[in-house]
């Protein structure tokens, strides 16, 4: 049995509001809560929630992942861009060629993400949410694939990719050059350890995987402070050095 990835979780200047938007950008319900944050549940077969985690800073430097949103048709396409900027987005430059067919934008707190041109082969059987893409080397490809236990759908020049056996959005590591980590990252996985595990137990079988606990200096080794959810929540880190948390088997988010 593996981890189940129960959250992609998202610091925010105003959690409740960016999550407004990406329940609308998306047409997922109304936000949700709150814990100690703002739920976002999926309304297709996405299979892991959106939580909005209250933060003191704003953004600054690009995240380590973005969404890789799909369109069927040309006209489809400038609908969902029109619909995003109307909703709060923005139009950004990341680096994008002029002949590229995706468009890149930010959502209201600088967030990336980027709504692809129809006919996208690697993305024909997702659905909207067509991949969550990572920076990330091969060994971060592997090691996810091992946490999951996804199956690699991509593998070639170091680049990966992974996808649930449920369908679903794909999860994508670019492979070098990576991108210098620099404070703390604004994104990160919420990991639920499986049915009939202790937590304890399941960060032992990731730290064999490749991953390491990080300490936070806020209550000892790995407990999440602000932006991660508290107490009672490992902070780790995957072999690239990007946090996630594994959740106890309580945990109400």
């Amino acid at each position: 049995m593996t981890s189940h990835l129960h959250a992609l979780c998202v610091d925010a200047r105003e959690p409740l509001g960016l999550a407004r938007f990406w329940a609308a950008l998306l047409r997922w319900d109304e936000p949700a809560g709150p814990f100690d944050g703002v739920t976002l549940l999926p309304g297709d077969d996405t299979g892991f929630r959106l939580l909005f985690l209250p933060a003191r800073e704003r953004k600054r430097d690009r995240n380590h992942m973005h969404f890789d949103l799909t369109s069927a048709s040309l006209d489809d396409q400038k609908q969902v861009v029109e619909r995003a900027l109307g909703l709060g987005a923005h139009h950004i430059d990341v680096g994008q060629r002029p002949e590229d067919g995706h468009v890149v934008l930010a959502d209201p707190e600088g967030n990336e993400f980027c709504v692809i041109e129809p006919g996208n082969r690697f993305l024909a059987e997702c659905g909207f949410i067509g991949a969550l893409a990572g920076d990330g080397s091969q060994e971060t490809g592997y090691f996810w694939s091992r946490a999951l236990g996804w199956p690699l759908v991509w593998d070639q020049d170091e680049e990966t990719a992974i996808r649930s056996p449920h369908g679903g959005p794909k999860i994508t590591w670019g492979g070098p050059p990576l991108m210098p980590k620099t404070g703390k990252e604004r994104l990160h996985f919420d990991l639920a350890p499986p049915p009939g595990s202790d937590q304890r137990t399941e960060v032992d079988r990731l730290v064999s995987l490749g991953a390491t606990r990080v300490e936070t200096g806020q209550g000892g080794a790995g407990e999440g402070g602000v932006g991660h959810g508290g107490a009672g929540r490992v902070l780790m880190a995957d072999p690239d050095g990007h946090e996630f948390c594994v959740l106890p088997p309580s945990d109400p988010r």
